[in-house]
């Protein structure tokens, strides 16, 4: 695929007022989602969850694309058509995440490193198979009292550029998530040098491994207080640090950045990205990729009574999908 075709895909994920629905998680992550909401973790649950969510009236008007789990990809609805069918009709790109997951960094206590390079190449000739258009690889920063190491945030970019590299010869957009952990007592200013660090860190790598920057999405947290802060940064102070540090960093030959939730509630992580918009206009389109804020309330209301609120939980994600739309214009307003 040339670079105009992979600029094309990037472009579109990242369309005013659209953004990107994550539903990649694994297989234990969801167990966890699962069990709190009182639902078995069978694959069947899976399957119908993640049709409840793809197939949701109207989810297209705001949803450019969607990260599925290996498990997903290959799952088909009710009916018999495969998912990837169903969102290609609906105008939904389908991505994949391909990362393993991380591991312990040897030598470094605390610190992980995300794996999953090993046949990379093959899985990738397979999801593109599939249908797949991006992939997703997230790396996970700790930030703690002698944390991150410098060590730390190169082993994880040099597998971020890798990957990157790869998805580009087989075709697909790479989202690249370097994901500043929110768990800690660090205050704003703290996670801003962390994230500005690894963001240029992480633009080194892609240049080192020619990575094309206009074919590749960067998946960004925000620059937030730790969660375990007694002095949480509010919704403006945490949007103009993230902007602040977004354009210290990250070149605008890049065609869009998403973020992710991280943790946060879901009128957060909207307010966040509205507020971020609303002080623009910046080099790239600032948009979302979110999991839980997407998910969480139309989960809650499906656990309840899966068949009767079917329904009513596929209005609740269009409904998250609007306000996140609008909010990646800057147009969002929070209910009275």
């Amino acid at each position: 695929m040339s670079i105009e075709q992979l600029e094309s895909i990037a472009q579109a994920m990242v369309a005013p007022g659209k953004g990107i629905i994550a539903i990649d998680e694994s297989t234990g992550t969801i167990r966890k989602r699962f069990e709190a909401v009182g639902v078995d973790n069978t694959e069947e649950n899976r399957r119908a969850y993640r049709e409840l969510l793809l197939t949701a009236p109207g989810l297209s008007d705001h949803i450019a694309g969607a990260i599925l789990y290996d498990e997903t990809i290959r799952q088909s609805t009710r009916a018999g058509k495969p998912f990837t069918e169903v969102m290609r009709a609906a105008g939904i790109l389908p991505g994949i995440k391909v990362d393993m997951g991380p591991q312990p960094l040897a030598g470094f206590p605390g610190e992980v490193v995300t794996e999953g390079l090993d046949g990379l190449r093959q899985r990738l000739a397979d999801y593109t198979r599939l249908g797949a258009r991006f992939a997703k690889w997230r790396a996970v920063i700790h930030i703690g009292e002698d944390t991150p190491s410098s060590t730390c945030i190169e082993a994880n970019n040099h597998a971020l550029a890798r990957y990157a590299a790869l998805c580009q010869e087989a075709g697909l957009v790479p989202i690249v998530e370097p994901e500043v952990l929110m768990d800690g007592d660090h205050d704003i200013e703290v996670c801003y040098e962390v994230t500005e660090a690894v963001l240029r860190s992480l633009f080194a790598s892609l240049y080192e491994h020619n990575v094309m920057l206009e074919g590749a999405i960067l998946k960004a947290s925000m620059v937030v207080s730790g969660k375990d802060c007694a002095e949480q940064a509010g919704v403006e102070e945490v949007a103009e640090s993230t902007v602040r540090c977004l354009k210290a960093t990250v070149p605008a030959l890049l065609p869009g950045i998403v973020f992710l939730s991280g943790g946060q509630s879901d009128e957060q992580a909207t307010a966040h990205l509205n507020a971020m918009n609303q002080i623009g206009p910046h080099p790239w389109p600032l948009s979302f990729s979110y999991g839980r804020a997407m998910q969480q309330a139309a989960l809650q209301l499906w656990a309840r009574d899966m068949r009767a609120n079917w329904v009513e939980a596929q209005k609740t994600v269009a409904q998250r999908a609007r306000e996140n739309g609008m909010a990646a214009l800057g147009q969002w307003r929070p209910a009275a």
